[in-house]
């Protein structure tokens, strides 16, 4: 065994007992919100980590994974991997992004405007393509982490409902930097229930990143993003 298939091994077994850790994690928070753990869905977000990882997460059971950068998901998404998989876009998305965004996503988690609505309502009819769209909440004032305000979800929502090409699918938030999870993740759960009432298919919450997961399924999460605390820390790009 050469040197670069010991760096790969060792690299599969450690996310192996990673992920191991994690799982353990999900099931009991799960359990402590009287929830199934098979009711679920870990994305894995490998942002400036290698395909190989990707590779590697495949063959531990992974089939969700997510990007923040559109070209990283294009050259991530456009890899030959064996195994039908789902992209998620869970970061902020330009409109000068979108084509290439909704050829490689099967998701997209940061829908925050009626512009981007526009956009992707445009992309994905000329490719032929349905798209699923989760609205973006923001629960802070750093307008690098995108979302809207609450009152604005109903009219974003029904914008996305009224296309022909995309699914609404439910909310996405991030915790606010410096705040309580719980209250944001408790407000984001009200979000979701007082939007069910107009649009019974938008069940999902995508809540809860790998330090806060725990916190997020017990306000109802059902989908985690999962970065460091799968991957490791991240790589210095330069």
């Amino acid at each position: 065994m050469n040197e670069n298939q010991q760096d790969s091994h060792q690299r599969q077994r450690d996310l192996y007992h990673r992920w191991q850790e994690i799982q353990e994690r999900i099931t009991n928070a799960a359990q402590r919100a009287g929830r199934a753990p098979e009711e679920l869905t870990a994305i894995a977000v490998t942002k400036s980590f290698p395909v190989t990882d990707v590779a590697h997460l495949i063959e531990l059971g992974f089939n969700n994974f997510g990007e923040n950068r559109v070209p990283e998901l294009q050259d991530k998404a456009g890899a030959q991997y064996g195994k039908k998989v789902t992209w998620h876009m869970v970061g902020q998305l330009q409109t000068n992004k979108v084509n290439h965004a909704v050829r490689w996503a099967d998701v997209i988690h940061s829908c925050d405007r009626i512009r981007l609505v526009n956009a992707l309502e445009r992309a994905a009819v000329n490719q032929e393509k349905r798209l699923k769209v989760l609205i973006q909440v923001r629960f802070d004032d750093d307008p690098g982490r995108g979302g809207v305000a609450a009152d604005e979800v109903p009219e974003l929502a029904d914008a996305i409902a009224s296309t022909t090409a995309l699914d609404l699918r439910g909310v996405m938030a991030m915790a606010p930097r410096h705040g309580d999870a719980s209250v944001a993740f408790d407000r984001l759960q009200n979000i979701s229930e007082h939007l069910r009432r107009s649009h019974f298919e938008a069940t999902w919450i995508s809540a809860g990143m790998s330090e806060d997961f725990e916190v997020a399924i017990a306000h109802g999460a059902t989908h985690l993003r999962l970065g460091r605390g799968l991957l490791g820390s991240r790589p210095y790009l330069g």
